[in-house]
């Protein structure tokens, strides 16, 4: 098979580190096959893993070194309340997204930011009520409703584009519908799965619905650094007149692959919301390690250069998969992300969309994660044929994965939707 012409990748910042081009494009399998590897031990030998959201990149070298000296002075009890330096370094960069005039008490550690969603919940809403969000959305936020006796009240995003490029937007006919009764927004932004980043005029408008709706918000804000659009990034509680009302929870782990260890961070200007809604959990959340705490002050402190050019080699392998699909499976319909590294694709004109993630495993040896995943049950047939394809590997592995689903799905199929 013929790649088409691909663009080459030109790192964005200088680094003292090793070009991303020569490390990420030489990465082993075999390597990245590792025992502690959830991603690459799950589905067995010979599999491309192209599912669970972390990268196949080596971690930032600051945060490997600042790791390597913190062991050096054992392990005990850290004082993650005066974690002081942490907290200078994260206020600073939130303040960068329009969080300022943050109160001395407006942060507050979790152990991830899926923990946060269900302290919210519990919090903020009572068994049987509906909780409002918008699908397809990253599945811990239907579960986190669900699974607390609470029913999902959704807005399916309306999806829009043209010829193979996707689109999806707010659905505000939808949104208001389904917000009859709710009290809390949970929100994703950046969007998983869609890679969406809801721009000024959508955030303006999502403002204003939850001052008329009086609704309590809880913004998922974790893909913020990994965004290819020029513009800063606007945390959906920039503006003061919701302020007070929005919970913002983010962390390090999707821009800095630092997922196995575990740590987060609730952002509120009204402590007393902060306190309530982590006060939720009590003493079931636990709180983040040491080492966590380590890593996320290494990164904020030393590992810009080392986000610049992982998001540059994004953006290069982004353009790569748009690329080849156009060449190759010009039926498939893909939506551009604008942040992530996580593709949204229909394939619901396969005759095998009804159990697609199944037919790319046995026949393309790739694995994906299946579409209906990302809606509760009510809604999941909706979303039958949709895949979200993680593209956070070497170019090499993208292009084998990408060629083994051209071979198996073929050029050209029977519409089926």
């Amino acid at each position: 098979m013929t790649t088409p012409d691909l663009p080459e990748l030109t790192p964005s910042a200088p680094s003292a580190a090793p070009n991303a081009a020569d490390v990420y494009g030489t990465l082993d399998p075999a390597a990245l096959a590792h025992v502690d590897s959830l991603k690459w031990t799950r589905y067995g030998e010979g599999v491309i893993p192209l599912w669970i959201a972390d990268m196949d990149y080596p971690v930032a070298p600051p945060i490997l070194a600042a790791l390597q000296e913190r062991l050096t002075r054992g392990l005990g009890y850290y004082p993650l309340s005066d974690a002081a330096a942490l907290n200078v370094n994260l206020r600073e960069k939130l303040a960068g997204q329009g969080l300022t005039d943050l109160p001395g008490d407006g942060l507050s550690f979790l152990p991830g930011v899926v923990p946060g969603l269900y302290a919210a919940v519990a919090a903020l809403t009572a068994p049987g009520e509906p909780v409002l969000t918008m699908t397809p959305i990253y599945h811990p936020f239907h579960l986190s409703i669900t699974d607390q006796g609470r029913r999902v009240a959704a807005a399916p995003l309306r999806e829009g584009g043209e010829g193979g490029t996707a689109r999806w937007d707010i659905d505000w006919d939808a949104l208001d519908a389904a917000a009859r009764g709710t009290r809390l927004l949970l929100l994703c932004h950046p969007h998983n799965p869609t890679g969406r980043v809801w721009n000024a005029d959508e955030l303006a408008r999502l403002r204003d619905f939850v001052l008329e709706r009086d609704l309590y918000v809880v913004s998922d804000e974790l893909h913020a650094d990994l965004r290819y659009t020029g513009a800063p990034f606007e945390a959906f509680a920039a503006d003061p007149r919701v302020r007070e009302r929005t919970l913002t929870l983010t962390g390090p782990c999707k821009a800095y692959n630092t997922a196995g260890l575990g740590i987060g961070v609730m952002v509120g200007h009204d402590p007393a919301l902060v306190k309530r809604v982590r006060g939720a959990a009590g003493g079931l959340m636990g709180h983040p390690s040491t080492l966590s705490v380590t890593m996320w002050q290494a990164a904020l402190g030393e590992g810009g250069p080392w986000l610049a050019q992982t998001l540059a080699y994004l953006r290069g392998n982004r353009d790569v998969l748009h690329a080849f699909l156009a060449a190759h499976l010009p039926w498939v319909r893909a939506t551009l992300p604008e942040a992530t590294y996580l593709a949204w694709l229909d394939l619901r004109a396969h005759p095998r969309a009804g159990d697609i993630q199944n037919f790319l495993l046995e026949e393309a040896r790739i694995a994906i994660h299946d579409g209906p995943l990302f809606a509760p049950d009510e809604l999941k047939g909706r979303y039958q044929g949709f895949i979200r394809l993680n593209f956070a590997t070497s170019r090499t592995l993208l292009i084998e994965a990408l060629e083994r689903m051209a071979d198996a799905l073929g050029s050209e199929v029977q519409a089926q939707v």
